[in-house]
């Protein structure tokens, strides 16, 4: 226990040079092309279990006019690579494309600079804290990768310490969130997919400036739907190999639904945790979907 914060800091202090040296790489070794390269860039930005994934097949299936075909033969993590993974410069290296569309959890301090000023398109997707550590504590339990996640209080308490993988919830969305005035940035919820995936639709083609017919509108809104999606081993990670996750013990996608915390939060959890988020909240001006019909407060 007394060796934890320290391998915490460690791990955080190889990470985070880590990916300024991939992306510092990848500019060096595109410097002929950066400004294009950055001018055509699309950004998939989010905190872990916001709805990375789900934007992912919104942007390619806007991307492919809704014929489905890339979105069910290749791999989401080939078609929207993650800029802080180390193929991430070989797999650019070999994209016949010049339209790049990338996927990162970092938080914007690391980004930021790099960013404003540039065309690069920035697509954040949020969702209501207490889901996400509903959805993390789950994916916990079924990764080799990750540690043992212990008892969903103890999970809990660090999740709100921000003492998870990629840190602070808080201080994420109020980084990215305070950048957005400076980027060219589109907001979208997890809850807006979930409640209006048509409108969602609707709102990332406009701002990717790239206008739908109706037949394909409504192929994008049929193929990258919860339940599509949960069938598609492109996109569903079914294709992981079981040494990284332990696919007797779940699956990445769960449930996908709007207050699911209900079902594990206590009376006094829930309690806590609103204080704490008042706290580090409260000079945010989001509002949050904590669920699709208000109930009654749990006893």
């Amino acid at each position: 226990m007394t060796n934890a914060p320290l391998r915490r800091s460690v791990h955080a202090l190889i990470c985070v040079n880590l990916i300024r040296i991939v992306f510092s790489a990848f500019l060096t070794d595109q410097r002929r092309d950066q400004e294009h390269q950055l001018d055509m860039a699309r950004l998939d930005a989010t905190e872990m279990f916001h709805g990375t994934t789900w934007m992912q097949e919104i942007v390619g299936l806007i991307s492919s006019r809704g014929d489905p075909h890339l979105s069910q033969t290749v791999p989401n993590w080939t078609r929207a690579p993650w800029l802080e993974h180390i193929y991430l410069a070989e797999m650019l290296n070999a994209s016949p494309s010049t339209l790049r569309v990338l996927t990162t959890h970092l938080p914007s301090h690391l980004l930021g600079p790099a960013l404003q000023g540039s065309k690069t398109k920035v697509i954040y997707v949020s969702r209501n804290p207490k889901d996400v550590v509903v959805s993390f504590y789950h994916f916990h339990q079924f990764t080799n990768f990750l540690p043992e996640p212990g008892s969903f209080s103890e999970f809990l308490n660090q999740f709100l310490e921000g003492e998870q993988h990629y840190g602070s919830w808080f201080e994420h969305i109020n980084g990215w969130m305070g950048q957005e005035a400076a980027l060219n940035l589109l907001h979208v919820t997890f809850e807006e997919m979930s409640m209006d995936l048509p409108g969602t639709v609707d709102r990332v083609s406009s701002f990717l400036q790239r206008p739908l017919l109706e037949d394909e509108r409504n192929s994008c809104v049929q193929h990258c739907s919860f339940s599509s999606m949960k069938d598609n081993k492109m996109c569903n990670y079914s294709l992981v190999p079981d040494e990284i996750v332990n696919h007797s013990k779940g699956s990445f996608m769960r449930k996908g639904k709007i207050g699911d915390w209900r079902n594990m939060f206590t009376k006094q959890q829930n309690q806590y945790f609103d204080g704490v988020f008042n706290s580090k909240m409260k000079d945010c001006s989001l509002e949050f979907v904590w669920e699709e019909e208000e109930r009654q407060e749990p006893q």
